[in-house]
């Protein structure tokens, strides 16, 4: 006689990746969509790009319909006015473009490089009052450029400086919160060993800096130079101090000087609104090239202590 089989012990099998125990496997649940900081993040968005679109969309209106046309409705004047401001004074638009390049590119390229110096210097080395220093150079972040332009204008007046192109560039160089950063940037992505190694195989520490600090760096330095190029190209109060000839204006004061002539010549406006569209333009370009070296890792390239 035979009997009854009985059935197979079967073992729960552990739950699909994706699932939790306890529950049917199934596809994961979506996520829900936080609806109060989304609205917040496209309302902010709407609020920064309006500006721009109005901008746009004013270049392309001819001086009479700038006041007479619906706000957003695009107009066919786009070519002519670009031909007008490049006729305006024989082309003075393009020398004040040139001029906003000169000072934001060289005094980013400065701005930068003084930074990474006194960051590092500050991160690497101990050294008696180094604290106290660091925290006089944080004070100027806290002042406002307002208190500081006088005294810049009369330091540069006092060496007969005012009206030339160092009168803009010298005050640029040091930026207190790009000292800021550069310390920091230093302290979180450049180990101590490695520049003790580099002391043992007998390198200066210039060498250092230069082989080994600043490649390491040079996200930090990226974000500095980005930061300080776009502020000195917004900058307008310090060359509206400093310089009197319209040939050595930059972008900010050329277009100021337009916008004030409109009050009485209206055809003017137009020149400044599409003045101000290409100077949007510069900062596009810059953003575009340099995101591709610009990482947030701040430990890539670092070796584990």
């Amino acid at each position: 006689m035979t009997g009854l089989a009985s059935p197979p012990l079967t073992r729960n099998a552990p739950p699909a990746a994706g699932t939790s125990p306890g529950t049917a496997q199934g596809a994961p649940r979506p996520r829900r969509v936080a609806l109060l900081p989304t609205a917040a993040l496209v309302l902010g968005a709407l609020y920064c790009l309006l500006p721009v679109a109005w901008v746009l969309v004013a270049s392309t209106k001819s001086g009479a319909d700038l006041f007479s046309t619906f706000t957003f409705l695009p107009g066919g004047g786009f070519g002519d006015n670009l031909s007008d401001l490049d006729a305006y004074r024989d082309g003075i638009y393009w020398r004040w473009m040139g001029n906003s390049l000169l000072y934001a590119g060289l005094g980013a390229v400065l701005s930068t490089a003084v930074s990474a110096l006194a960051g590092y210097a500050l991160a690497v080395y101990r050294f008696r009052g180094r604290e106290t220093f660091f925290n006089v150079i944080l004070t100027g972040v806290l002042m406002p450029p307002v208190i500081l332009a006088i005294p810049q204008y009369l330091l540069m007046a006092h060496a007969g400086l005012t009206d030339t192109y160092l009168s803009v560039l010298l005050p640029l160089v040091l930026s207190p919160y790009g000292v800021y950063l550069g310390r920091i940037y230093a302290e979180a992505a450049i180990p101590m060993e490695l520049v003790e190694a580099g002391r043992m195989d007998g390198a200066g520490e210039w060498r250092i800096f230069v082989r080994i600090a600043a490649p390491m760096m040079s996200p930090g330095l990226v974000t500095i130079f980005l930061f300080q190029f776009v502020a000195i190209w917004n900058n307008f109060l310090l060359p509206y101090i400093m310089l009197g000839d319209d040939e050595k204006f930059p972008m900010t004061v050329g277009l100021f000087t337009l916008l004030k002539q409109g009050a009485s010549q209206a055809s003017l406006y137009t020149l400044v609104i599409i003045g101000a569209l290409l100077a949007i333009l510069p900062l596009i370009a810059l953003f575009l090239v340099i995101q591709r070296f610009w990482s947030l890792d701040l430990l890539s390239g670092a070796v584990k202590s």
